[in-house]
């Protein structure tokens, strides 16, 4: 009887300790993923202007028909964050709280345009929704805009600073998305990915 008692806690001991080595492995996986994992930056487009090109000057107007001028150099050293939607995008109605809060951390350095096409019609009951014709948001329904950034797929944005130039811009799904956008400008690269690319960089999570 103290035999099979002996033998039952010995084999007892060896699954616990199979299972700590188990353990440890998965926790030194976890760490290596965590080392490879980098900041989620929006997906570059390479079809419309490019980093560091002057963005489209475009003079057109917003859904209350003032005047809103983009790519223009901002004396005032305001960057404009074009963002492409669709009024039947659901991802772009959800990005729309985030992207006043985006704006409003910047402090008055970074201004924010709404942009689509179509029919007036089609997105009268969007606009109403989400409060796009109030004072300080612009709208604007322009195809030339869309074919001038050759904008493919919506929610689409673009970072113009102060001087008319790109500075960012990508498929643009979540909040950091839109805060990679930001990221890349602040760190003078096109796009996080190249700086992640860059041998100097530091891969953290």
């Amino acid at each position: 009887m103290s035999e099979a008692l002996l033998v039952s806690q010995l084999l007892l001991w060896v699954v616990v300790l199979a299972l700590a080595a188990v353990v440890l492995a998965l926790l030194r996986q976890i760490g290596v993923l965590h080392e490879r994992i980098a900041p989620a930056g929006a997906l570059v487009a390479r079809n419309g202007p490019a980093v560091g090109e002057p963005a489209p000057r475009l003079a057109l107007a917003d859904w209350n028909g003032a005047p809103l001028e983009l790519g223009a150099p901002d004396s005032a050293g305001v960057s404009t964050l074009l963002l492409f939607v669709s009024a039947r995008c659901p991802v772009c109605a959800t990005l729309l709280p985030t992207l006043d809060a985006l704006v409003a951390s910047e402090r008055g350095r970074l201004r924010a345009v709404l942009a689509s096409d179509g029919p007036r019609g089609e997105h009268e009951r969007f606009v109403a929704e989400h409060g796009l014709a109030e004072p300080g948001r612009r709208y604007v329904l322009s195809a030339e805009l869309g074919l001038a950034y050759r904008v493919a797929s919506v929610p689409f944005g673009v970072l113009i600073d102060a001087g008319g130039r790109v500075r960012a811009q990508g498929l643009v799904n979540s909040r950091e998305h839109l805060e990679s956008l930001l990221e890349a400008r602040d760190r003078g690269v096109a796009s996080l990915q190249e700086h992640l690319a860059r041998p100097d960089s530091r891969r953290v999570a």
